[in-house]
């Protein structure tokens, strides 16, 4: 998938490569979901059509209805029995996100089946929250309603009926509009929810809570709560991170050198791990775009302007982050970043190809191997420095590549990964490569003072790299990014946010970081709204843009 088409791969622990929205989901509800959390069409015709070569449909014609929709209902029965939050319970409510917009021929198969899903589970069963944008004109400053009563009415000819209505706006929803989206809408004032512009996302289950969107779900699920009222949510911890976000002044600059740097969702959940540890770290975050290709010289003889703002954004940031990413494109303007931040003893973190650039910088800069490379980038090069994984495909790219977590063993108890991860003797960290550093130029590196600190159980797979004498130099082939959370922030990223700003020192003392490589001196970790005693083990579906309901909601 295209990054610049999707935004970034979300990789889950089982090697699932998923939809970024559902990283949204794992880190504000810090659960761990699968693969099967992720329907597409593509699954599920699939899996009709290899029923029908079983023969399970008895040779009967195999159609959109009854059978792909029955697939899709199928699926989400099964998929919300699957314990997410660590416990062996089954979840009280399950999310569903039906993505994209009410007309859409690519989701009519699953509107289908939800309306049918609906019908058959009765009330109290099935709550549909329709997620809409209220628009304002500038001309006049009027919020109109139009797009939204359009909308509801496209549903309702859909067969589902909205029991709640969450409406994106710029600015509070005015009391008239929703007397008006109640009227035309056929939905209660009360179920009518305000999503509006915030200064940070964190604020969104704040205003859920504040407009007691918990008791509408609750009422519409008909879930019964101890003493029959809906017990308060628990946002305290929540809500002393979104007003601590508020309050931030000192900034941390990180120059984030890549080649998508066009849309920012490219990178989603580098960004979210940045965040979470400046705010861990009391530190405002204020990321640089830096697109590779204007590092280079030949963007000197193409684009002046670019190349001499990409440079000037690289040498005024206080730490430097490669991200990962595939193709030649771009990759000897993030060696010269690289070998900026090695040279002027700048805080620098390499996460996937950012580690294999580093280990390429390297042995050009300091081993004087000026041919060295990567097979990817140059296959007939005499000094591979990375190299094709043994065990992969070279004719078929899609789930080829080494995914989902996989183990890694410190190799230097005394090193700085180490320590940001609280002495553990060994990591369990997401991945998504088909590359590797060279195994057999490993002593080479290392003679010539390149520390691989971290390894895979074979002790032949380099995992993570360090320079000892460097302020903070670190590469990791595993994407840290992934598993980070708003109140236990991902350890590299911590220490380069701490780096950046003059508080690793601090941060490595003994007794501030648990062996869990959680930061003790910040708040704990992600809140979920209570839904009070739940009766029964699935009350019902819920299908929403932004939700905190539930425990241990499963977004499918």
């Amino acid at each position: 998938m295209s990054p610049l088409e999707h935004g970034e791969v979300f990789v889950l622990d089982d090697g699932g490569e998923v939809d970024l929205d559902l990283g949204n989901y794992e880190r504000f509800l810090d659960i761990k979901l699968t693969r099967d959390n992720n329907i597409t069409t593509g699954k599920i015709y699939q899996s009709v059509i290899d029923k029908e070569r079983r023969g399970d449909y008895l040779g009967k014609t195999v159609q959109v209805v009854p059978h792909i929709t029955d697939e899709i209902q199928e699926w989400i029965e099964r998929v919300a029995m699957n314990p997410v939050d660590g416990t062996e319970e089954p979840a009280d409510v399950c999310v569903i996100e039906l993505g994209g917009t009410i007309g859409d021929i690519e989701s009519m198969p699953f509107i289908e089946a939800l309306g049918q899903f609906s019908y058959r589970v009765g009330p109290g069963n099935f709550c549909l929250v329709h997620v809409s944008l209220v628009p304002v004109l500038n001309v006049v400053g009027e919020q109109k309603t139009k797009p939204t009563q359009h909308s509801v009415r496209g549903l309702r000819g859909l067969g589902l009926m909205p029991d709640i209505l969450a409406c994106r706006s710029t600015q509070p929803l005015e009391e008239h509009v929703k007397v008006k989206l109640a009227q035309f809408c056929h939905v209660p004032i009360s179920n009518i929810i305000n999503l509006r512009d915030v200064t940070n996302i964190w604020h969104i289950p704040l205003l859920l809570r504040d407009q007691k969107a918990h008791e509408a779900i609750l009422k519409v699920l008909d879930i019964q709560c101890v003493g029959k009222v809906a017990r308060e949510p628990q946002l305290s911890e929540w809500t002393e991170r979104a007003s601590r976000c508020d309050r931030l002044k000192s900034p941390v600059r990180i120059a984030m050198v890549g080649k998508y740097t066009g849309l920012s969702d490219s990178y989603l959940s580098v960004i979210k791990a940045l965040l979470h540890a400046s705010v861990a770290l009391d530190r405002k975050l204020v990321v640089d775009w830096v697109p590779s290709c204007d590092l280079e010289d030949s963007a000197a003889e193409e684009n002046l302007d670019a190349y001499e703002k990409a440079w000037e954004l690289l040498k005024g940031a206080d730490g430097v982050l490669v991200p990962g990413g595939f193709g030649d494109r771009g990759v000897q303007g993030k060696i010269l970043a690289a070998k900026y931040a090695r040279e002027n003893n700048i805080p620098y973190l390499g996460i996937c190809l950012g580690m294999q650039i580093a280990v390429i910088e390297f042995a050009r800069s300091i081993m004087k191997l000026h041919g060295a490379n990567s097979t990817e980038f140059d296959p007939t090069t005499k000094t591979p420095c990375v190299i094709f994984m043994p065990e992969g495909s070279k004719t078929h790219m899609g789930a080829t590549m080494r995914l989902g977590s996989r183990r890694t063993f410190f190799q230097v108890t005394n090193c700085k990964s180490a320590k940001l991860y609280g002495n553990a003797s060994y990591v369990d960290e997401r991945h998504r490569h088909r590359y590797e550093v060279n195994p057999d130029m490993v002593p080479e590196f290392e003679k010539a003072g390149l520390s691989f600190v971290g390894r895979d159980e074979s002790g032949k797979r380099m995992e993570i790299i360090e320079l000892p004498t460097h302020r903070f130099f670190v590469g990791a082939q595993f994407h840290p990014e992934f598993k980070s959370r708003p109140g236990k922030p991902s350890p590299l990223f911590l220490g380069l946010v701490a780096a950046s700003s003059g508080q690793l020192d601090h941060l490595l003392q003994p007794g501030l970081i648990s062996s869990t490589g959680r930061h003790t001196c910040s708040k704990g970790g992600a809140q979920k709204l209570k839904a009070g005693h739940v009766m029964k083990p699935l009350n019902g579906l819920v299908n929403a843009h932004y939700s905190a309901t539930g425990n241990g909601a499963i977004p499918i």
